[in-house]
């Protein structure tokens, strides 16, 4: 198979993930409040749009380290970064899921936790956080992952 063949499928793959990307978007935007601000349908759409709209990426640029490093027109050092690139990536998501469940045990409702080279952003389902909140939250992160507390984002979403 040639290279530009090989191209031509990857391209085919991310456009077909791109629109189940918007499909799955279009759906879940379905799920609009029906007008009364206590619902929770507004918070709950937002949470699972942001978790659907983060596996849809990751998919995508799984796709694409894929074929990079199953392409026999890439060179070893393309393939080997991606290779890097996937790890990490396969790292970071493990680590998002550990630490979304222990902020969860203690007691909050949902939350999202997205993680790249220079921070670490925390979203939770609350109408407001006490220090003491952002203190948990914070000594998780800190003790699970090399993040330094100025290196954290930890915002309430209730709307």
């Amino acid at each position: 198979m040639s290279a530009n063949k090989k191209k031509i499928i990857v391209l085919c793959t991310m456009v077909l993930l791109l629109v189940v990307t918007g499909v799955l978007n279009f759906f879940i935007g379905q799920k609009l409040p029906s007008g009364d601000p206590n619902d929770g349908n507004t918070v709950t759409t937002f949470f699972a749009s942001h978790r659907t709209n983060r596996e849809s990426a990751r998919a995508e640029e799984i796709a694409y380290l894929d074929a990079i490093i199953s392409s026999e027109a890439s060179s070893e050092a393309a393939k080997t970064e991606a290779e890097a690139q996937k790890q990490l990536l396969c790292k970071n998501i493990e680590t998002e899921l550990v630490l979304e469940g222990l902020i969860k045990a203690h007691g909050f409702e949902d939350v999202i936790v997205t993680m790249s080279t220079s921070n670490c952003n925390v979203i939770i389902k609350s109408d407001e956080l006490t220090k003491e909140q952002v203190g948990q939250v914070k000594g998780i992160i800190t003790e699970e992952t090399d993040y330094l507390p100025t290196q954290l984002v930890i915002v309430s979403y209730n709307k």
